[in-house]
């Protein structure tokens, strides 16, 4: 009779206390290992190729209902410019925003063997209850649920309906992603449900206020459709095969979106 596999043992307190252990926990559990993170940097720009329709598409999904609409006229951290009453999607807040979520997208296509990658993901969840902005944002978790599982069907589709990209790397690519974007969701569950905050409080006024894109006083995040080489460029050690960021235009004409495609969704 064969032996059976050891329990792994997870300290309660560490995963509420360090991110470190959490990220650790999260990622034996989603069995995110090196093959996910070499499918993220293989396939990279098949992901990139997408984000400016994916931003699109999020606002005009955000921008539909009034509950979601509304946490656009409140003034951001950084934003110093009018804002509408009634925000479009040519609102100057509204452009604002989709600055900082193509940055964020771009960011999702980083390295994530880097701690740094899960401690934005984490600040990213963190300020959306009202900490660590000078004027501060409080989103209800439904609505961040909502969008996150909207952006990864938007992802999805688009990947798996590559014309020309392998089954198992559209399979591979897919899977990773999901594992982020799920990681990312309980990062931001994490800042809005009780569990073990009373037993494990952390002290906000021990939470740095930054502006948005900085962490521990460094830019990491830009608004542009492409984002700096260091630090989100994973490394050819970490990567273990060549990194192909170098030439990112090749191919893109063959992964494309179109807004219309998604009409009868939002």
């Amino acid at each position: 009779m064969a032996n059976p596999r050891p329990v792994i043992h997870i300290d309660r307190e560490e995963i509420y206390t360090n991110l470190e252990a959490r990220m650790h926990y999260l990622q034996s559990f989603l069995d995110f290992t090196s093959r996910d993170v070499n499918a993220l940097v293989t396939d990279a720009k098949y992901v990139k190729a997408l984000i400016p329709a994916v931003v699109n598409i999020v606002y005009k999904k955000l921008l539909q209902y009034d509950i979601t609409a509304r946490a656009f006229q409140t003034r951001s951290t950084s934003f110093k410019g009018p804002l509408d009453d009634t925000p479009t999607e040519e609102s100057p807040q509204i452009l604002h925003r989709k600055m900082f979520l193509r940055g964020y997208l771009n960011k999702l296509c980083s390295d994530p063997t880097k701690m740094e990658f899960w401690e934005y993901l984490d600040k990213v969840g963190m300020m959306h209850v009202g900490l660590g902005r000078t004027h501060p944002l409080h989103i209800e978790y439904i609505h961040l649920g909502a969008c996150l599982s909207f952006i990864q069907d938007i992802m999805t589709e688009a990947i798996l309906s590559h014309p020309k990209l392998p089954l198992p790397r559209k399979i591979a690519l897919v899977k990773a992603l999901g594992k982020i974007i799920w990681i990312q969701n309980d990062l931001m569950a994490k800042w809005h449900i009780r569990e073990g905050v009373d037993e494990f409080a952390v002290d906000d006024d021990d939470i740095e206020v930054e502006e948005e894109g900085y962490l521990h006083g460094k830019k990491i995040v830009s608004g542009s459709d492409e984002e700096e080489a260091d630090p989100g460029t994973p490394t050819r050690t970490a990567c273990v095969e060549t990194c192909p960021f170098s030439g990112m235009g090749k191919g893109m004409e063959d992964m494309k979106i179109e807004e219309h495609d998604f009409a009868k969704k939002t």
